[in-house]
């Protein structure tokens, strides 16, 4: 089948963008990542002085990093609408994010959904290999947990998790740690998790995996403080569970991509796919309703992805969420992110980079 020009032409513009993107992508990873670590270095005595101030500053910058990574998939035409509960509503106060997992593109896609959560803090699970890459520093510096796959390590790795979470979490004022609880990629788990459900008479799911107890469970156990007995309920509830100490909320986060096709973080730096808008549905749980006991967790955390693959089939059949309980329509919220904002924030990484570098110049000449 012959090429026509017009498809040519039109490759040769993909390849050019792409090849574009790319080498901005790395500029972008040049000035800012070196930025960053010096910037906390010389704030060295600021963390000794008032570590608050310090952590605080250091969220902030993390925070814009992530806001770069945004803009990559923002300006390529990759934005995302968001269904059920608000999350703005919680931003402020401790919470657990589920997510289900399909693709490297699920965690680019949290980061352009934080930019608009207010000044939230975040923890996250990361592979193990990530902290070898040129984001693994930001990562290791801004007290993310690394986690060693195979089940050689699981139980020394819960053991890691629960030692990291005293040592940083609360020290360092975060407010969500998000979490990826079927543990691999749905494509990668898939297979064995419906073997697994088939043996236990548990149901089969497609678009979800069964997701695993123990990260879960250590979370919670570190993380939740004492209940007191007796809880008031309504309004007086919710303000009162935001002043107490410890975590607070399970904010349950389900992630859909039109057709079932998940963006790949090669995908979101090459911008080589057409606009595509990502779907992320949520609903929140106050920690006092998530049961303690192992048994009893289990089942509660099984009922949120069997849940989650009857929101994503509804989805993949309708193109939308089906509405929340008692209701007969499902509200939609578009997130915007302000362009302004983003050049913004990549102008200051890259006048970080050249004063640095204007900074070392002169330090060189000066001492040779």
């Amino acid at each position: 089948m012959a090429v026509t020009l017009e498809q040519a032409q039109r490759v040769g513009y993909t390849c050019l963008k792409a090849l574009l993107r790319f080498a901005f992508m790395v500029a972008n990873n040049l000035v800012a990542i070196p930025s960053y670590v010096l910037y906390l270095i010389v704030l060295q005595p600021l963390r000794i002085l008032d570590s608050k101030s310090f952590w605080y500053i250091e969220g902030v910058l993390f925070k814009w990093l992530l806001a770069m990574v945004a803009s990559w998939g923002w300006w390529a035409g990759y934005t995302v609408v968001e269904w059920g509960d608000d999350v703005k509503a919680v931003s402020e106060d401790e919470a657990m994010v589920l997510v289900n997992h399909q693709a490297t593109g699920d965690v680019c896609t949290l980061m352009m959904c934080l930019q608009d959560k207010g000044t939230v803090g975040c923890i996250r699970g990361r592979g193990w290999l990530l902290c070898y890459t040129n984001f693994g520093i930001v990562s290791l510096i801004h007290g993310d947990f690394f986690i060693r796959q195979g089940k050689a390590h699981r139980d020394q790795q819960l053991v890691f998790l629960k030692d990291h979470l005293e040592k940083y979490y609360r020290s360092r004022n975060r407010k969500w740690i998000v979490l990826f609880p079927e543990g691999g990629f749905l494509r990668k788990r898939r297979e064995t998790s419906q073997a697994f459900a088939k043996k236990n008479n548990l149901p089969f799911l497609k678009h979800v995996t069964l997701p695993r107890l123990g990260a879960t469970q250590v979370i919670l156990k570190t993380l939740v403080a004492p209940q007191e007995n007796g809880t008031p309920s309504g309004g007086d509830a919710v303000r009162k569970e935001r002043k107490s100490k410890g975590l607070q909320w399970v904010i349950d986060t389900t992630i859909a991509y039109p057709k079932a096709e998940p963006i790949d973080i090669q995908t979101w730096i090459l911008g080589y796919r057409q606009p595509t808008v990502t779907h992320v549905h949520y609903r929140i749980f106050p920690v006092k309703d998530v049961p303690a006991e192992p048994e009893a967790l289990t089942n509660w955390l099984y009922q949120r992805f069997i849940e989650k693959e009857d929101l994503l089939t509804h989805f993949y059949e309708t193109g939308a969420f089906p509405p929340p309980q008692g209701q007969t329509k499902a509200i939609s919220r578009e997130m915007t992110l302000s362009n302004l904002w983003l050049v913004a924030i990549q102008s200051f990484a890259f006048l970080s980079g050249g004063m640095w570098y204007c900074l070392f110049q002169y330090l060189y000449h000066c001492l040779f």
